[in-house]
């Protein structure tokens, strides 16, 4: 009896010491976390390499965009047979080489699409990116790309031609300076022809009645419309410089600065009217003591100044060139207190080219009262690349020439008094190849 009640004793006790097991496991929450994760730990992932991988398709869709709008607009301001190739070219540059990968860059040109009636050029960027960590929540993608599930990205971006106008002045800017400056010029009247400065370009107190002002950097002030972020107008007449006729000067004779230097010889003074040959070389300064007639020459002058001295040089068909050396002290620029008068070539090679200065001089070159002294009746190009030019006096057409007038220097100043003619409307008939702007790309969508 003692052991059956010893045996019952015991199984109770194994019960109770079963149950408080139990309950103590009950109370007992370490490792739950673990077990929650592992449980949840695939949507999880699958949540988390979804939010990744959307983040990445957005940041790659922003720079295919970017791409694509870049690429258009090269297509658009190319505007010829190689804009698709320059199109995908300039999409390669921003990471998206068509055919590489599964990278795709079409560039076509509608009739007609959003926002475009005409001159439209379309380029589309797509690329299928495969998918990682968001296939473990069940998503398959849009495509495939190489057997695997992948998503499709891409962009489209749409521009046309803008509108090309000719610049009556052109700063290359090339010394780092401000192109165009005008400080306080209420009566400067460039009758609405256009401005580009390959730098910035500031002009306080009036808009110079430019009908366009550009400006590589920023433009502030210059111009009816002022365009800022323009792309770089390179050099458009260096190439000219090899046309220069040769140099057969042995002596460079200078005007007196002193009473004891010796005067310039006749040679180098200029009264009446000349007949000449295709090309003339003059050495040293040349000075006017009448007024003069040159016609249907290139009047090259080697390490001189071309000084009007208060008369007029009249010339048809007439290029004067600057050229020499950098050396001290010679000058290459017009000065005096007369008038040039000059009517450029409409045809041959300095078509079009009233002045010219070689690009290889960068020392005595700048001009400090262009279109006042002397005065400027100029029909043609003056061609000043590496002078700062102080322009205040009037610019007129020649009395035989046509109303075309461009002025390519580094940098000019504007004074109150600055005057040019319209000069947009028979540069063609003057033989000028006029540097033109506005042509570039538009995005339109």
């Amino acid at each position: 009896m003692v052991a059956g009640n010893i045996g019952h004793a015991t199984r109770f006790l194994r019960v109770n010491l079963l149950f408080a097991r139990l309950v103590a496991l009950g109370k007992d929450t370490r490792g739950v976390s673990a077990i929650l994760f592992a449980l949840s730990a695939p949507a999880l992932i699958g949540a988390m390499g979804l939010a990744a991988e959307v983040s990445y398709w957005y940041s790659d869709n922003r720079a295919m965009q970017h791409a694509a709008d870049s690429a258009a607009i090269a297509a658009a301001t190319n505007g010829g047979a190689s804009s698709a190739a320059e199109a995908q070219a300039v999409a390669a540059q921003y990471g998206f080489q068509n055919g590489s990968g599964s990278v795709t860059v079409t560039v076509t040109r509608p009739a007609l699409a959003t926002n475009c009636p005409a001159n439209c050029y379309q380029v589309v960027i797509s690329d299928k990116v495969p998918l990682y960590l968001s296939a473990v929540v069940g998503y398959r993608g849009t495509t495939s790309a190489n057997g695997h599930a992948a998503t499709l990205i891409s962009a489209t971006s749409v521009a046309t031609q803008g509108k090309a106008y000719p610049y009556c002045i052109l700063a290359l800017a090339s010394s780092g300076a401000q192109g165009i400056t005008s400080n306080g010029a209420p009566n400067a009247d460039l009758n609405h022809c256009n401005t580009m400065s390959d730098t910035s370009a500031r002009c306080v107190g009036h808009n110079l009645d430019a009908a366009i002002g550009d400006a590589n950097q920023t433009d502030s002030g210059c111009g009816i419309i002022q365009n800022s972020s323009q792309p770089l107008v390179s050099d458009p007449y260096a190439y000219l410089a090899s046309h220069i006729p040769t140099n057969t000067c042995s002596t460079y004779p200078q005007e007196p600065a002193t009473k004891k230097d010796p005067p310039l010889p006749p040679a180098n003074l200029w009264s009446g009217t000349y007949t000449e040959g295709a090309a003339t070389i003059a050495c040293g300064d040349q000075q006017l003591t009448g007024n003069t007639t040159i016609n249907n020459t290139v009047l090259v002058i080697e390490n001189g100044q071309l000084d009007s001295n208060g008369f007029t040089l009249t010339g048809t068909n007439l290029t004067v060139i600057f050229s020499g050396s950098n050396t001290a002290p010679y000058q290459h620029i017009p000065s005096g207190g007369g008038t040039l008068d000059i009517n450029s070539p409409s045809t041959g090679i300095w078509s079009g080219v009233s002045i010219y200065q070689d690009p290889a001089l960068t020392n005595n070159v700048n001009v400090a009262a262009a279109g006042n002294s002397p005065t400027w009746n100029i029909s043609g190009l003056i061609y000043l690349p590496h002078a700062s030019v102080t322009f205040s006096g009037a610019v007129n057409k020649s009395s035989h020439g046509q109303l075309c007038f461009e002025l390519v220097v580094d940098n000019v100043t504007v004074n109150g008094t600055g005057d040019i003619f319209a000069n947009d409307t028979q540069c063609n008939t003057q033989g000028l190849a006029q540097v033109w702007g506005g042509a570039r790309g538009q995005i339109v969508a």
